[in-house]
């Protein structure tokens, strides 16, 4: 297992277009899947260690963010399944349902979506703004493969809601670090 840290945020880098499947059945876009303030696209999947630590948290975060904040998310797992039977689509269908994912989950068969966004690891995170101008590229608090401590402060989170109140992402960003994107041969 390979550990990588995302690259510096290009802010105001225009978010890219998909058309991916989602666990629900739905087919999901960008414009389907954003929020009237924003939207996060998150690079997550079922195996990754670092993804497993966090997910309570972005649970909430991103329920909160779309319930007060007006900012929407969606996880696309762009992983090759072959290589990890635990980020099968019957499996990511099953997550969603026992974590009740506030967010689509979608399946990024032919890893374009994550090649054009540029996605290195799981999770990695990209916090869009109204116009779906990128203004969030770190990571969601100090959690590594294990939770970090209760009173951690909440980065990506903060981030957001500052992007959701003025349109842009704070300057300074700490990178998101996990598992490397599981590319097919």
């Amino acid at each position: 297992m390979v550990s990588l840290t995302t690259p510096v945020c290009e802010f105001d880098k225009p978010a890219v277009d998909f058309a991916l499947p989602g666990v629900d059945g739905e087919i999901w876009t960008l414009e389907k899947a954003r929020g009237e303030n924003g939207l996060l696209v998150m690079f997550i999947c079922n195996h990754c260690p670092y993804v497993k630590a966090i997910l309570p948290r972005l649970i909430r975060d991103t329920r909160e963010l779309r319930d007060q904040w007006g900012i929407n998310s969606i996880a696309i797992m762009s992983n090759d399944p072959s290589l990890y039977e635990e980020d099968s689509f019957e499996n990511m269908q099953r997550i969603a349902r026992e974590m009740d994912f506030p967010f689509p989950y979608v399946y990024d068969k032919t890893q374009e979506v994550a090649r054009a966004y540029g996605a290195v690891c799981t999770p990695d995170f990209f916090g869009y703004n109204r116009d779906l101008k990128l203004q969030y590229r770190g990571r969601l608090d100090a959690s590594r493969k294990e939770p970090a401590p209760e009173n951690a402060r909440r980065e990506l989170f903060e981030a957001m809601v500052q992007v959701a109140k003025t349109g842009r992402g704070p300057e300074e960003q700490i990178p998101s670090m996990g598992c490397s994107i599981k590319w097919k041969e």
